[in-house]
């Protein structure tokens, strides 16, 4: 490891680490349980000297039947892509093989060892996961990562990610790191252990050992209270510490600043050293890399004598070996900052030179620009270039940071700012938001041209819909603005940003400012004009949805909608979630969800968990409408599981729709609404009401779902309020309002005969029966159970059932009527829409059958987490299916699914489809 052993590494009577033993005994349960098939993680943080790496060192050395492998983190490193990856997983790489073929490229293709599309840096932790537990197979493997918070960001949020994971593999995986924030943020979720200082008897104990000759034991307690037990701080500053000095620096009554004084300890310890040991030291200091061969080659371009090394090892400051390993990160970078300007900048000159003569391009440009003063557009250039290889690589974290540096390297002008708006899109590309928004901030928009103008008015309307901010109200109308910038110029990021102008008008709706539909109907159409393609099928289809009579706007969503059907992944991620709109205003909730789970499934393969996210809760949403309320909750489950993979707070995502359907929610549900309404979002805030609507017809307050649906159907959104009308109608109905029933009944007819869909002809026939006279309305009751049967549509059968049956129970037809109720109970059974259920019983005591218990499909005895295991299995996934599904490795679905077969007392996927179907 690169810090080497430090004083907090000193042994006790018993070999361990003085002062460590619950700590160390912790560290070897995690590495014991790795052998017997049990994965575990855990994130060392602590101030600079208190023995983080001692720890690891005294827990990992002496393994025997282990495979230990082992990485450091490295400055020169944290804007190379996956580099630490690499450097950590090269021991495994005979187990490659093993992995799924998607696997295996995106480990090349971040290594850079093959061409590909740019993997997301989730994917490369499924395949880091999945490495792990493939070697684990053979010999139990325990991961070191030392220095993390010096790792490249795309390496850190991938072992972070495997780190929250491991479950059922032979596998551990141990950081050690620094608190800083932007570390501490990524190692959310990893199980963590903070170092204190030692114990004041174990701290006066180490000092004594460590110092030579006696020390007063007064003296030794201010020493141990001055440097509040930092190991480090005691061995390596005890000589210093008088108590004249402890005095004099008023630190006697509180800690120093160990940090601090450190660095200060070893600038005196290198001032000290001879001209040529200094230099050579600055050379290994600012190369940062340990690479001995070049160091060595720049020591030589320098001038240097061969051993000017071992002037440095002798004074205890590195150890020379295949690697060049400073005592302590604090002395490298007290070697450093005790360099004047002009001397680490002539070092990194010679440092960029020799790896350009190595072929080593992200490190020449990394040094070029350390030694820059300065402007300097042809360094600013390389680094471009090296932030090019880092989005190829799927690095956007790095990209971000290598152009925010190319940047400031640009003299004034275009080029600066154009720079910047390309890291701030890498920047929101890698999730980091608030990077992000502080680059937009400081972009001059009047020195920009069109389509670098155009790229930041887009990013700021990406910024707002990916932090949910109030400003998402605007975000169409700035995409409108985008897109006329773009036009004549770049005429593919002119129809992206029109198609996401359509798409930023879905959360807001109703609350969307800045801009009329009509002209938003007339760019889109335009917009289709500019080029033929996907894109163009989409604007024509999305503009007739906006500007043409339902009869005519049909043919041309439906041919869009069935274009989708032969997109590759690539372009369904692209264009996949515009289909939601058109398949919805064409009643037809297969192409949806099939469309839907395209999109999930693509963002799996590429592991793009964001994307995946947002497919997730598009899902659950629309199984709210048109599906059951229990899917919508399986795709909430999926959401927050992949939350809690990616080191989000899980345990607060919720639908607002899906929540509407507790009874137990109903004034958390009302309380939510109003609060997502002055947010901007007019869309999750009608979905909610509307569910609020159903959950009142359902339990017979009629007057209340009336209210609720009445402003939305007042005030129309195209594809959307349409899905409400069924309600509406029953709704009026139930309160008198027959004659305004009817005139949606109408509007219904009139979209079932134009899009012919099995889902509007089932409502409609059942609005209609609603609304008919008695003697007329059984042939459309009979029509609406049959249009629905075998759909995805399961609650709008189930209610037609019931309906039905609630028709001929008043009719006197008790034997019809128990048929139909009979049949909705056992419909609407397990699909979480529990107030209908109840409705169901009811009437079905009335009309003298038993009442049954209604179920909500769940089995008591499972986790959350294995119930989903359970019904992704009884649906015929494979445990490698189920593990891309949930994030986690096959071996550990392996592992639930034995959980599950034991708690319901069965042994095969067979008897477990037909337990869950019978819940």
């Amino acid at each position: 490891m690169a810090n080497g052993q430090s004083a907090g590494g000193l042994p006790d009577e018993n070999g361990d680490l003085l002062g460590r033993a619950d700590e160390l005994r912790h560290l070897r349960h995690l590495v014991g349980t790795a052998r017997n098939g049990r994965g575990g993680s855990l994130a060392i943080t602590g101030d600079p000297g208190i023995g983080k790496t001692s720890l690891l060192t005294a827990a990992t050395t002496g393994l025997v039947g282990i495979q230990l492998v082992s990485v450091d983190g490295y400055e020169t490193e944290s804007t190379m892509p996956y580099a630490a990856i690499q450097r950590l997983l090269t021991p495994l790489q005979a187990h490659l093989a093993e992995l799924p073929a998607r696997f295996q490229q995106a480990l090349r293709t971040a290594s850079g060892a093959a061409g590909g599309p740019p993997p997301d840096r989730f994917l490369i932790g499924l395949s880091v996961l999945g490495l792990l537990g493939a070697a684990g197979q053979a010999t139990p493997v325990v991961a070191v990562v030392d220095d993390a918070h010096l790792l490249d960001r795309e390496s850190l949020d991938a072992l972070a990610f495997v780190g929250r994971r491991l479950e059922a593999e032979s596998a551990a995986l141990l950081f050690a790191g620094r608190e800083v924030p932007e570390y501490t943020e990524q190692m959310v979720g990893v199980p963590s252990l903070r170092l204190s200082g030692l114990s004041p008897d174990v701290a006066v104990r180490l000092l004594t050992r460590s110092v030579s000759g006696a020390i007063d034991p007064a003296v030794a307690m201010q020493i141990v209270t001055a440097t509040g037990g930092n190991p480090l701080a005691l061995v390596d500053l005890a000589d210093d510490l008088t108590v004249a000095q402890l005095t004099e620096s008023s630190f006697g009554d509180e800690p120093i600043p160990v940090g601090r004084h450190l660095e200060s300890f070893y600038l005196r310890q290198v001032r000290l050293l001879g001209d040529d040991v200094r230099l050579w030291l600055l050379v290994a200091a600012a190369d940062s890399t340990g690479d001995v061969d070049l160091i060595t080659a720049a020591a030589d371009l320098l001038g240097l004598p061969g051993d000017a090394g071992d002037g440095a090892e002798a004074a205890g400051l590195v150890e020379l070996g295949q690697t060049v390993r400073f005592r302590h990160p604090l002395v490298r970078s007290a070697a450093y900052n005790a360099a004047p300007g002009k001397d680490r900048r002539w070092v990194h000159r010679a440092l960029a030179t020799m790896a350009e003569k190595s072929d080593l391009s992200e490190l020449e440009a990394w040094h070029a620009a350390k030694a820059t003063l300065g402007t300097d557009e042809q360094v600013a250039q390389r680094l471009e270039d090296v932030a090019d290889l880092a989005a190829e690589r799927g690095g956007f974290a790095s990209r971000a940071r290598v152009l925010i540096r190319a940047s400031s390297l640009t003299p004034q002008g275009p080029r600066k700012y154009a720079r910047l708006v390309a890291a701030a899109e890498a920047a929101l590309q890698s999730g980091t938001a608030q990077l992000a928004k502080n680059l937009i901030d400081e972009i001059d928009e009047d020195a920009l041209d069109p389509v670098a103008h155009g790229r930041l008015t887009m990013l700021g309307a990406e910024h707002s819909l990916f932090t949910a901010a109030p400003t998402v109200t605007r975000g169409s109308a700035d995409l409108l603005a985008a897109a006329t910038l773009f036009h004549g110029e770049d005429d593919a990021l002119e129809q992206r940003a029109l198609i996401k102008a359509w798409e930023c008008a879905l959360p807001s709706e109703r609350l969307t400012t800045g801009l009329t539909w009509t002209e938003l109907g007339e760019r889109l159409r335009d917009g289709a004009e500019v080029r033929p393609g996907c894109a163009a099928t989409i604007l024509r289809a999305l503009s007739a949805l906006v500007l043409l009579p339902y009869d005519d706007a049909v043919p041309i969503m439906r041919e869009a909608l069935d274009a989708y059907d032969t997109m590759d992944e690539e372009q369904i991620l692209t264009y996949g979630h515009s289909s939601v709109a058109l398949a919805t205003a064409l009643w037809d909730n297969d192409a949806r969800h099939r469309c839907l789970e395209r999109c999930a499934s693509a963002a799996r393969d590429a592991g793009s968990l964001q994307q995946l996210d947002s497919a997730l809760w598009v899902l659950s949403l629309t199984e709210v409408v048109g599906g059951t309320p229990r899917r919508a909750v399986r795709y909430m489950e999926q959401v927050r599981e992949l939350r809690r993979a990616i080191g989000y707070d899980a345990e607060h995502v919720v639908n607002v729709a899906v929540l509407a359907w507790s009874p137990a929610t109903r004034d958390q549900v009302l309380g939510l609404t109003e609060m997502i309404l002055a947010m901007g979002f007019g869309g999750v805030h009608a979905s909610a009401v509307s569910a609020l609507a159903a959950v009142d017809l359902a339990d017979g307050r009629y007057e209340e779902a009336y209210a609720h649906l009445k402003p939305l159907v007042d005030d129309p959104f195209f594809h959307v309020t349409p899905m409400t009308w069924p309600d509406f109608v029953e709704a009026a109905v139930r309160t008198g309002r027959v004659e305004e029933a009817r005139a949606f009944a109408d509007q219904l007819d009139e979209r079932a005969l134009a899009s012919g869909t099995p889902w509007v002809r089932g409502v409609a026939a059942r609005s209609r029966a609603l609304v008919s006279d008695d003697d007329a309305a059984e042939p459309h009751f009979r029509a609406a159970v049959a249009a629905l049967e075998g759909t995805r549509a399961t609650v709008e059968l189930g209610r037609a059932h019931l309906v039905y049956g609630e028709w001929l129970r008043r009719r006197k037809r008790r034997k019809d009527a128990r048929a139909q109720l009979l049949a909705a109970a056992e419909v609407l059974a397990g699909t979480g829409a529990e107030p209908f259920v109840r409705r169901a019983n009811g009437e079905l005591e009335a009309a003298g059958e038993p009442v049954r218990s209604p179920g909500d499909g769940r089995l008591p005895m499972l986790t959350p987490q294995e119930q989903t295991v359970a019904e992704l299995a009884a649906a015929g996934r494979t445990n490698a299916e189920i593990g891309a599904s949930m994030f986690l490795s096959a071996n550990t679905i392996d592992y639930h699914l034995r959980k599950v077969f034991q708690k319901l007392g069965i042994s095969s996927r067979r008897q477990l489809s037909d337990r869950l179907d019978r819940s």
